[in-house]
């Protein structure tokens, strides 16, 4: 049965948005990079808007061909420094000052409202139709849900600050000229782990391990997954993209069928333990070079550094724990 709300309108949802402040970038006649970004969100946006359209019609190996030239292109901007930050008129003081005053702690409303109604919509609306189709693809439910709670929020928001959803656009804008090429990064990242797994990654891995370790060795096994979980993760920036490279290539083979671990600790604690990846590489910039950025912190790895005396320390007490409870 097909829904109202599919991840199709999500991605034409995003693709509209992002051409959106390609066209405010194009029309800044004061941007020192004016072209180069215009072009650099406007592929961004037509990879979303025009994506299942593209392989509709043209078919699947020309379609990603093209969008493969376009994320390489996108690539080449970002790599030669053609990316720029605009002119962002900023209200005047007063009336900044009178508009926190007035709205207070309310202000935080909306955003707080995005995972409250996310789990509610998740919950109330599944399996909800209306005139024979369902309300929410029960696919990607709670990805259905999140938009819908994101609009809501916006809503809210353009309500309660007396604005219009053209305000909330050049906001955007002003937050993604500020964030830079780390934007698109986690986007990119899910996609290089896509490549690892169909490249059989995993399997390259499992001979390398046979090559330099003992599989009888229970505790190096638990040390070589462990690091090598928190290393992949720092090089894919996502501990979700190593998981299953490195689960394929230790975790599965050597610890759990070799060593007869159990699977639950095995699992559990590798992912915490690529987590402790996460903290201490630039690549997670949605973790550690957004928040440097938005802050405008002189030092853009500055998380980073402060991160890694508690990182170094996870990861030994996860190799720990890891090695006393999945043997019983």
């Amino acid at each position: 049965m097909s829904a109202w709300i599919s991840l199709h309108d999500i991605y034409v949802l995003i693709g509209l948005l992002v051409l959106g402040l390609a066209v405010l970038t194009l029309r800044d006649r004061s941007h020192p990079r004016r072209l180069s970004t215009a072009l650099f969100w406007g592929l961004f946006g037509a990879i979303f808007l025009l994506g299942d359209a593209a392989v509709a019609s043209l078919g699947k190996p020309l379609a990603h061909r093209i969008v493969g030239a376009a994320v390489l292109l996108m690539a080449g901007i970002a790599g030669a420094g053609w990316l720029g930050a605009g002119r962002h008129e900023a209200r005047p003081l007063a009336q900044r000052q009178a508009s926190a005053a007035r709205l207070g702690h309310r202000l935080f409303v909306p955003a707080l409202l995005i995972p409250m109604l996310t789990v509610a919509f998740s919950l109330a609306l599944k399996g909800v139709s209306i005139a024979g189709r369902l309300l929410l693809d029960p696919k990607q439910l709670t990805l259905c849900a999140l938009a819908l709670a994101v609009l809501c929020a916006l809503t809210l928001a353009c309500r309660l600050t007396r604005d219009t959803p053209l305000q909330a656009l050049r906001e955007s804008r002003r937050l993604l000229d500020t964030i830079g090429w780390a934007a698109v990064l986690p986007q990119m990242l899910a996609m290089l782990g896509g490549v690892f797994v169909a490249a059989h990654t995993g399997e390259a891995v499992q001979g390398l391990v046979k090559l330099f370790l003992t599989p009888d060795n229970r505790l190096l096994l638990v040390v070589a997954y462990c690091v090598g979980m928190a290393l992949f993760t720092m090089v894919m920036g996502n501990a979700f993209a190593a998981f299953p490279v490195m689960t394929a290539g230790i975790a599965l083979p050597f610890l759990i069928h070799g060593q007869h671990a159990d699977p639950a600790p095995v699992v559990t604690i590798g992912m915490l333990a690529g987590y402790c990846g996460t903290l201490m590489t630039p690549m997670a910039a949605n973790f550690n070079i957004v928040p440097a950025a938005l802050l405008e912190l002189r030092d853009r790895h500055l998380v980073i550094k402060t991160q890694f005396a508690t990182a170094i320390p996870l990861l030994l007490v996860n190799i720990v724990l890891m090695a006393v409870l999945s043997f019983r």
